[in-house]
Protein backbone atom coordinates (compact mmCIF):
# COMPACT_ATOMS: atom_id res chain seq x y z
CA UNK A 1 0.00 0.00 0.00
CA UNK A 2 1.45 3.55 -0.94
CA UNK A 3 2.28 5.72 1.79
CA UNK A 4 1.28 8.78 -0.56
CA UNK A 5 -2.16 7.96 -0.22
CA UNK A 6 -3.64 8.01 3.56
CA UNK A 7 -7.03 6.85 2.02
CA UNK A 8 -6.08 3.97 0.19
CA UNK A 9 -7.74 1.25 1.38
CA UNK A 10 -9.89 3.03 3.41
CA UNK A 11 -13.62 2.31 3.28
CA UNK A 12 -15.42 5.91 4.07
CA UNK A 13 -18.62 4.83 5.49
CA UNK A 14 -20.05 8.62 5.01
CA UNK A 15 -19.16 8.58 1.44
CA UNK A 16 -22.05 7.77 -1.18
CA UNK A 17 -21.73 4.99 -3.37
CA UNK A 18 -20.65 6.71 -6.72
CA UNK A 19 -17.50 8.48 -5.31
CA UNK A 20 -16.53 6.14 -2.20
CA UNK A 21 -12.77 7.20 -2.03
CA UNK A 22 -14.22 10.72 -1.07
CA UNK A 23 -12.72 12.02 1.94
CA UNK A 24 -15.02 12.57 4.91
CA UNK A 25 -16.04 11.86 8.23
CA UNK A 26 -16.99 8.72 9.79
CA UNK A 27 -15.33 5.52 10.74
CA UNK A 28 -12.73 4.02 8.18
CA UNK A 29 -11.60 0.33 8.38
CA UNK A 30 -8.70 -1.16 6.81
CA UNK A 31 -8.60 -3.99 4.55
CA UNK A 32 -5.08 -3.82 3.42
CA UNK A 33 -1.93 -3.58 5.19
CA UNK A 34 -1.82 -0.55 7.48
CA UNK A 35 1.42 1.72 7.47
CA UNK A 36 0.67 3.17 10.60
CA UNK A 37 2.97 5.96 9.96
CA UNK A 38 1.07 8.25 7.75
CA UNK A 39 -2.76 5.93 7.98
CA UNK A 40 -4.83 6.34 10.51
CA UNK A 41 -5.38 2.76 12.60
CA UNK A 42 -7.94 0.60 12.26
CA UNK A 43 -11.26 1.36 13.16
CA UNK A 44 -10.13 4.91 14.19
CA UNK A 45 -12.32 7.90 14.29
CA UNK A 46 -11.49 10.66 11.97
CA UNK A 47 -12.14 13.93 14.71
CA UNK A 48 -10.73 16.30 11.85
CA UNK A 49 -13.16 15.31 9.05
CA UNK A 50 -15.70 15.71 11.48
CA UNK A 51 -14.55 19.32 12.81
CA UNK A 52 -14.26 20.24 9.39
CA UNK A 53 -17.66 18.96 8.11
CA UNK A 54 -19.41 19.57 11.76
CA UNK A 55 -20.44 16.57 12.01
CA UNK A 56 -20.65 15.68 15.72
CA UNK A 57 -17.97 12.80 17.53
CA UNK A 58 -19.90 10.07 18.70
CA UNK A 59 -20.56 9.92 22.29
CA UNK A 60 -20.92 6.58 24.75
CA UNK A 61 -24.60 6.02 24.92
CA UNK A 62 -26.55 7.48 28.37
CA UNK A 63 -28.59 5.47 30.71
CA UNK A 64 -27.06 2.12 30.11
CA UNK A 65 -24.40 2.00 33.42
CA UNK A 66 -24.89 3.61 36.39
CA UNK A 67 -21.90 6.02 37.51
CA UNK A 68 -19.06 4.85 39.54
CA UNK A 69 -19.84 7.14 42.14
CA UNK A 70 -23.10 4.86 42.80
CA UNK A 71 -21.23 2.00 43.75
CA UNK A 72 -19.27 3.53 46.18
CA UNK A 73 -21.68 3.83 49.46
CA UNK A 74 -22.56 0.03 48.28
CA UNK A 75 -19.06 -0.98 48.46
CA UNK A 76 -17.70 0.54 50.96
CA UNK A 77 -20.53 0.40 53.47
CA UNK A 78 -20.85 -3.55 54.91
CA UNK A 79 -24.51 -2.37 56.09
CA UNK A 80 -25.73 -2.05 52.44
CA UNK A 81 -26.33 -5.06 49.85
CA UNK A 82 -24.17 -5.63 47.18
CA UNK A 83 -24.58 -2.96 44.52
CA UNK A 84 -25.49 -6.22 41.69
CA UNK A 85 -28.04 -7.49 43.91
CA UNK A 86 -30.27 -5.43 45.92
CA UNK A 87 -32.21 -8.31 47.63
CA UNK A 88 -28.86 -10.03 48.93
CA UNK A 89 -27.40 -8.37 52.33
CA UNK A 90 -24.09 -9.57 53.96
CA UNK A 91 -24.64 -11.49 56.71
CA UNK A 92 -21.41 -12.67 58.03
CA UNK A 93 -22.78 -12.34 61.18
CA UNK A 94 -24.76 -14.99 60.86
CA UNK A 95 -22.48 -17.48 59.62
CA UNK A 96 -21.74 -20.77 61.74
CA UNK A 97 -17.37 -20.65 62.76
CA UNK A 98 -15.21 -21.81 60.54
CA UNK A 99 -14.58 -25.22 62.88
CA UNK A 100 -18.09 -25.91 62.91
CA UNK A 101 -18.54 -26.16 59.24
CA UNK A 102 -15.47 -27.83 59.31
CA UNK A 103 -17.12 -31.00 61.41
CA UNK A 104 -15.39 -29.83 64.66
CA UNK A 105 -17.46 -28.69 67.60
CA UNK A 106 -15.77 -29.29 70.76
CA UNK A 107 -18.72 -29.01 73.03
CA UNK A 108 -20.00 -32.81 71.27
CA UNK A 109 -15.83 -33.56 71.66
CA UNK A 110 -16.46 -33.09 75.38
CA UNK A 111 -20.12 -34.32 75.90
CA UNK A 112 -19.47 -37.77 73.88
CA UNK A 113 -16.14 -38.19 75.85
CA UNK A 114 -17.83 -37.92 79.38
CA UNK A 115 -20.65 -40.48 77.66
CA UNK A 116 -17.99 -42.78 77.29
CA UNK A 117 -16.25 -42.17 80.51
CA UNK A 118 -19.55 -42.63 82.39
CA UNK A 119 -21.39 -45.60 80.79
CA UNK A 120 -24.54 -45.52 83.11
CA UNK A 121 -25.40 -42.37 82.17
CA UNK A 122 -27.95 -41.42 79.64
CA UNK A 123 -26.58 -39.46 76.62
CA UNK A 124 -28.06 -37.31 74.39
CA UNK A 125 -29.10 -39.48 71.01
CA UNK A 126 -28.85 -36.94 68.57
CA UNK A 127 -25.26 -36.00 69.32
CA UNK A 128 -24.64 -39.67 68.81
CA UNK A 129 -26.07 -39.60 65.55
CA UNK A 130 -23.40 -37.20 64.24
CA UNK A 131 -20.45 -38.41 62.35
CA UNK A 132 -17.88 -36.89 64.46
CA UNK A 133 -14.42 -38.08 63.57
CA UNK A 134 -11.89 -36.09 65.34
CA UNK A 135 -12.08 -37.24 68.29
CA UNK A 136 -11.67 -41.22 67.47
CA UNK A 137 -8.49 -39.76 65.17
CA UNK A 138 -7.22 -38.14 68.24
CA UNK A 139 -7.64 -41.28 70.06
CA UNK A 140 -5.88 -43.53 67.30
CA UNK A 141 -2.96 -41.47 67.19
CA UNK A 142 -2.57 -41.36 71.17
CA UNK A 143 -3.37 -44.84 71.16
CA UNK A 144 -0.28 -45.94 68.64
CA UNK A 145 2.07 -42.80 70.39
CA UNK A 146 1.88 -44.67 73.63
CA UNK A 147 2.57 -48.52 71.93
CA UNK A 148 5.68 -46.34 70.39
CA UNK A 149 6.68 -45.49 73.94
CA UNK A 150 6.49 -49.25 74.76
CA UNK A 151 8.65 -50.06 71.47
CA UNK A 152 6.03 -51.58 69.50
CA UNK A 153 5.04 -50.00 66.57
CA UNK A 154 1.50 -50.93 65.50
CA UNK A 155 0.33 -48.09 63.27
CA UNK A 156 -0.72 -49.85 60.43
CA UNK A 157 -2.48 -53.02 62.66
CA UNK A 158 -4.75 -50.37 64.33
CA UNK A 159 -5.93 -48.66 61.64
CA UNK A 160 -6.56 -52.37 60.00
CA UNK A 161 -8.13 -54.03 62.22
CA UNK A 162 -10.16 -50.80 62.72
CA UNK A 163 -11.48 -50.33 59.56
CA UNK A 164 -12.12 -54.09 60.11
CA UNK A 165 -13.91 -53.79 63.05
CA UNK A 166 -16.06 -51.11 61.37
CA UNK A 167 -17.33 -52.29 58.67
CA UNK A 168 -17.96 -55.69 60.69
CA UNK A 169 -20.16 -53.80 63.22
CA UNK A 170 -21.44 -51.37 60.52
CA UNK A 171 -22.95 -54.53 58.99
CA UNK A 172 -24.24 -56.51 61.81
CA UNK A 173 -26.04 -53.28 63.61
CA UNK A 174 -28.14 -52.10 60.23
CA UNK A 175 -29.28 -56.46 60.81
CA UNK A 176 -30.41 -56.16 64.08
CA UNK A 177 -31.65 -52.19 63.80
CA UNK A 178 -34.68 -51.03 61.96
CA UNK A 179 -33.83 -47.75 61.45
CA UNK A 180 -30.54 -48.93 60.43
CA UNK A 181 -26.96 -46.54 61.02
CA UNK A 182 -24.39 -44.76 58.73
CA UNK A 183 -20.50 -45.80 58.37
CA UNK A 184 -19.80 -42.68 59.93
CA UNK A 185 -21.60 -42.84 63.70
CA UNK A 186 -20.22 -46.46 63.73
CA UNK A 187 -16.76 -45.31 63.26
CA UNK A 188 -17.58 -42.23 65.53
CA UNK A 189 -18.39 -44.61 68.09
CA UNK A 190 -15.83 -46.92 68.13
CA UNK A 191 -13.54 -44.28 67.94
CA UNK A 192 -14.78 -42.57 71.27
CA UNK A 193 -15.56 -45.91 72.96
CA UNK A 194 -10.84 -46.60 72.66
CA UNK A 195 -10.73 -44.15 75.23
CA UNK A 196 -9.78 -46.68 77.97
CA UNK A 197 -8.05 -48.48 76.23
CA UNK A 198 -5.45 -45.50 75.24
CA UNK A 199 -5.47 -45.28 78.97
CA UNK A 200 -4.19 -49.02 79.44
CA UNK A 201 -1.63 -48.57 76.84
CA UNK A 202 -0.59 -45.48 79.05
CA UNK A 203 -0.02 -47.94 81.81
CA UNK A 204 1.55 -50.30 79.82
CA UNK A 205 4.40 -48.19 79.49
CA UNK A 206 5.45 -48.77 83.22
CA UNK A 207 5.82 -52.45 81.86
CA UNK A 208 3.22 -53.55 83.95
CA UNK A 209 3.09 -57.58 84.42
CA UNK A 210 1.50 -60.43 86.20
CA UNK A 211 -2.27 -60.40 87.69
CA UNK A 212 -2.81 -56.21 88.06
CA UNK A 213 -2.20 -55.94 83.92
CA UNK A 214 -4.74 -58.74 83.54
CA UNK A 215 -6.74 -57.38 85.90
CA UNK A 216 -6.41 -54.00 83.98
CA UNK A 217 -7.13 -55.24 80.85
CA UNK A 218 -10.31 -57.06 81.65
CA UNK A 219 -11.48 -53.70 83.11
CA UNK A 220 -10.57 -51.34 80.13
CA UNK A 221 -12.13 -54.27 77.70
CA UNK A 222 -15.26 -54.16 79.54
CA UNK A 223 -15.62 -50.49 79.99
CA UNK A 224 -15.13 -50.01 75.98
CA UNK A 225 -17.94 -52.32 75.19
CA UNK A 226 -20.14 -51.66 78.04
CA UNK A 227 -19.55 -47.65 77.08
CA UNK A 228 -19.90 -48.62 73.12
CA UNK A 229 -23.17 -50.90 73.72
CA UNK A 230 -24.64 -48.32 75.48
CA UNK A 231 -24.21 -45.44 73.17
CA UNK A 232 -25.32 -47.77 70.43
CA UNK A 233 -28.61 -48.80 72.20
CA UNK A 234 -29.45 -45.01 72.91
CA UNK A 235 -28.30 -43.40 69.17
CA UNK A 236 -30.46 -46.36 67.48
CA UNK A 237 -33.42 -46.74 69.91
CA UNK A 238 -32.86 -50.18 70.25
CA UNK A 239 -34.30 -51.81 73.64
CA UNK A 240 -33.06 -54.25 75.41
CA UNK A 241 -30.53 -55.67 72.81
CA UNK A 242 -27.37 -54.22 74.80
CA UNK A 243 -25.66 -57.67 75.42
CA UNK A 244 -26.09 -58.63 71.95
CA UNK A 245 -24.18 -55.22 70.66
CA UNK A 246 -21.86 -55.65 73.78
CA UNK A 247 -20.38 -59.22 72.85
CA UNK A 248 -18.88 -58.07 69.21
CA UNK A 249 -17.65 -54.77 70.81
CA UNK A 250 -16.16 -56.70 73.77
CA UNK A 251 -14.06 -58.92 70.38
CA UNK A 252 -13.09 -56.26 69.23
CA UNK A 253 -11.60 -53.92 71.62
CA UNK A 254 -10.02 -57.73 73.02
CA UNK A 255 -8.14 -57.73 69.83
CA UNK A 256 -6.38 -53.78 70.50
CA UNK A 257 -6.09 -55.12 74.05
CA UNK A 258 -3.91 -57.81 72.81
CA UNK A 259 -1.89 -55.93 70.95
CA UNK A 260 -1.29 -53.57 74.02
CA UNK A 261 -0.12 -56.44 76.55
CA UNK A 262 1.79 -58.26 73.87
Amino acid sequence: MSSQNPNAGYYDWNASSENPGASGAGYRYDFGTPDFGTQPQFGQFDYDAAQAMNVPSPAAPQGLYPPISSYAGSILTPETASPFDANSPDNFEDEPPLLEELGINFDHIYQKTVAVLNPFKEPNAQILQETDLTGPLVFCLCFGAFLLLSGKVHFGYIYGIGVLGCMAMYSLLNLMSESGVSLGCTISVLGYCLLPMVVLSGISVLSLKGPLCTLLTVIAVSWCSLSASKLFVSALAMDHQQPLVAYPCALLYGVFALLTIF
